[in-house]
């Protein structure tokens, strides 16, 4: 089976910046445009949320993201559709960039387990992330999922034991995902004085600890946040903030041009971010 995107970036000798959005949001139409913005604005990897009811690890931004998501009309078929019409530069630049879904269990079991697996396949997604899904119950799906060459992700925290963390990095398919803080999404601190230590040397228990890549999420919002976590980690993840830069947004074209100017500030080629 041809090696997935995910599993041929990674081979690359660099950082990686990876962007999380929610589909349809602000404004129904608006996927595709901000695809093509993320991807022309150097994006390594885009995840793409799966509106939930009950996102028990989000905070509030994603939270209402979903919301507006599921009101926009969002499902995970239509998110599959979507995939596959950016794939095929349907209504986009064509995107070529590794595509990840990051979403709960329920959603996933509704629509049916290996019938997922093949319709994500189809469309062009490269792998998943499934913060409720935990590693000692994965085995099954891992299995399957390696089947479909799907890249599966599973999640570290600062509370992790050196055991777990191991047994983490082993189970992952390319790379593991580890949680800044101890909290919901964008409601963690990650920057501030008295915690920068503590965090540090957390990153540097991962990294002891694993033989694969991972990558950082929860309280990045600028430049010298992502560089922070790239002189540990191999990537940064950027979500809240990016919903949060695009969120006044009217029109597809609009939220396109705000996710545009957000990702050059985290390139450093833009002003100074305020968010």
């Amino acid at each position: 089976m041809t090696q997935n995107r995910v599993s041929t970036l990674l081979k690359e000798q660099r950082k990686f910046l990876i962007a999380y959005y929610m589909p349809e949001f602000p404004v129904p139409g608006s996927t595709l445009p901000v695809l093509e913005a993320l991807q022309k604005s150097g994006i390594d990897i885009i995840e793409l949320g799966i509106p939930y009811s009950d996102p028990i690890g989000d905070g509030p931004v994603i939270q209402e993201a979903a919301q507006i998501a599921i009101k926009n009309g969002v499902h995970t078929a239509g998110i599959l559709k979507m995939v596959g019409k950016a794939r095929a530069g349907e209504g986009c630049e064509k995107i070529t960039v590794p595509v990840m879904l990051m979403g709960y269990c329920s959603p996933l079991i509704a629509y049916g387990g290996d019938c997922f697996l093949t319709d994500a396949l189809g469309a062009g997604v490269d792998g998943l992330l499934i913060p409720d899904l935990p590693p000692e119950e994965a085995e099954d799906f891992l299995e399957r999922a390696k089947g479909f060459g799907l890249s599966v992700v599973f999640f570290i925290s600062p509370l992790t034991p050196v055991d777990r963390i191991r047994r983490i990095d082993a189970l992952s398919t390319d790379f593991s995902y580890c949680f800044a803080v101890n909290a919901t999404t964008g409601t963690g601190k990650l920057g501030e004085t008295d915690r920068e230590a503590d965090i540090e040397a957390y990153l540097h228990r991962v990294r002891e600890n694993t033989r694969k890549k991972f990558v950082v999420g929860f309280g990045i919002k600028d430049r010298k946040r992502i560089e922070k976590v790239w002189s540990v980690a191999d990537g940064a993840v950027v979500g809240t903030a990016l919903l949060q830069a695009i969120r006044d947004a009217s029109t597809p074209q609009e939220a396109a041009a705000m996710a545009a100017e957000f990702c050059e500030t985290l390139q450093g080629t833009g002003k100074q971010s305020t968010l």
